[in-house]
């Protein structure tokens, strides 16, 4: 695999700039309409947004890597779409993941906005951290492919027999942790992470949710991110993709999250998206499959295990 980005320090910056600015307008936007529920029409056209700035940035890429002379230019655009799909595709389990810890904590509905707000900040900070320190490792180990690709497929088989498990946050060493070191009060101060009582500071469920989704996200970061790196070594597109991806997550939530039940069966096809990026990372030295390959099975096993969830209802399934 080619080790070596396409990217210019130019790029890196515009880019740089882009997320800041993305996340300033996100941020002003919660400010000036206060708490409130985020409805079915507002969730699907933010999402529609962040789709079409993905989409409007990979044609950018294709374009100004095209009129660079760049022989690569379909070839990395395709490995963009293809990162921002498998990315999109997992971030599925994440709201779901997401939606659990929310009714766990009983979340009112109107602060569940904030909350995804600053995971996805800090989402965003650990997921480049990670990706940098990804790229560094398999330029400089090439064997490391190697593992993460069994990781992958480790995974993917570990999801299938798990997917209709679900976990008991009661045990969660992240809450244990939380409530076991610091004083909580078990009830929301609006969406304050701290409050006072008779002269006592105490945090409130609103910190520990965040921590919960910041930290859960980091977990589901550590499968995703190989399995773009499976698609491509650039650190640019790997990163690209995946910022972009998870900067529409908070849309997506509340676009997705009343529709969990009817896509039940999404688990069992994100494990075959893994154990086959995995496989595909296994064979990298002796068969190279095709981004377009690679995109087709995605976007095949996702779509139809979407199909057969709506088919087939939970209750019959």
């Amino acid at each position: 695999m080619d080790s070596i980005t396409i990217a210019t320090p130019l790029m890196w910056a515009g880019f740089a700039c882009f997320v800041v600015i993305a996340t300033l307008v996100d941020l002003l936007l919660m400010r000036g309409q206060g708490p409130h529920k985020v409805g079915v029409a507002e969730a699907l056209r933010w999402s529609a947004l962040w789709v079409a700035l993905a989409l409007c940035f990979n044609g950018w890429l294709w374009w100004h890597l095209h009129e660079s002379g760049n022989a690569q230019a379909s070839q990395r655009a395709f490995e963009f779409f293809t990162g921002y799909l498998v990315e999109k595709s997992l971030a599925v389990d994440n709201i779901f993941v997401f939606l659990m810890i929310f009714n766990f904590f009983a979340v009112p509905i109107q602060y569940q906005k904030r909350a995804l707000i600053y995971g996805v900040i800090g989402a965003i900070i650990l997921r480049t951290i990670m990706i940098l320190v990804g790229a560094w490792l398999l330029a400089t180990f090439h064997w490391l492919l190697y593992v993460f690709g069994a990781f992958l497929l480790f995974t993917g088989i570990k999801m299938w027999w798990a997917a209709d498990k679900k976990p008991d946050l009661d045990q969660n060493p992240i809450v244990k942790f939380f409530r076991t070191h610091m004083k909580m009060t078990a009830e929301f101060d609006g969406e304050r992470f701290f409050t006072v009582k008779n002269g006592v500071k105490f945090a409130t469920p609103m910190l520990l949710v965040v921590a919960m989704i910041g930290i859960t996200d980091v977990i589901f970061a550590v499968d995703s991110i190989p399995a773009i790196f499976a698609i491509t070594s650039d650190p640019f597109i790997v990163l690209t993709s995946n910022i972009f991806a998870i900067l529409g997550l908070r849309a997506m939530y509340f676009l997705l999250a009343g529709m969990a039940d009817k896509f039940h069966l999404l688990s069992y096809g994100l494990s075959i998206v893994l154990v086959f990026i995995g496989l595909k990372m296994l064979l990298i030295d002796f068969i190279k499959i095709p981004v377009l390959i690679s995109l087709a099975v995605v976007a095949t096993v996702i779509a139809a295990t979407m199909v057969i969830s709506v088919l087939r209802p939970k209750a019959q399934a």
